[in-house]
């Protein structure tokens, strides 16, 4: 959907994990063994899956100042039991959070979660405010209020709904 470029870090995993479901279409690549090869989970962690990414939404219309799409779990109780361990680099000292346990999604999305905390960039990932779309979207603009994951298509679609309506 959008012409936008990937996330930063671990973001990347939390927008492509929001960006399996088409909202308008129905059309989730999570039904697919391919897309959850991509993402590195079985059949069995679907519907965990999908509560996380449910959640996930959630979170990022938040970010971008909007209700949440539905009712659902909230982030933080899907991501308190995630285990996480202090990964420290012996070459240079640095630490971060890294999953533990072969890295759950769950153990994935709180480290991803924690990096950009520690970054300033969580704010940044945002849903698309179009109740078709919600797509993830990394906002770079400067003052950090993009509105849409594409100014072509949804950006486009929402200036002409105004349009419009101040027209009629």
């Amino acid at each position: 959907m959008s012409e936008r470029s990937p996330a930063p870090g671990g973001l990347a995993l939390l927008e492509s994990l929001v960006n399996t479901l088409d909202v308008e279409t129905g059309a989730d690549s999570l039904d697919t063994a391919d897309g959850r090869a991509r993402l590195g989970i079985t059949e069995a962690e679907l519907p965990r899956a999908r509560e996380l990414r449910e959640s996930l939404r959630a979170a990022l219309l938040a970010h971008a100042g909007h209700p949440p799409h539905r009712t659902v779990t909230p982030l933080g109780e899907l991501l308190a039991g995630a285990p996480l361990l202090v990964a420290v680099d012996e070459r240079d000292g640095s630490a971060a959070l890294a999953p533990a346990d072969g890295g759950p999604l769950a153990s994935r999305i709180a480290a991803a979660v924690a990096e950009a905390l520690v970054a300033g960039t969580w704010s940044r990932l945002k849903a698309c405010e179009a109740a078709t779309c919600h797509w993830a979207y990394y906002d770079r603009s400067p003052a950090g209020r993009g509105r849409w994951c594409s100014m072509r298509v949804c950006g486009a679609r929402a200036k002409m709904r105004r349009y419009r309506a101040r027209e009629a």
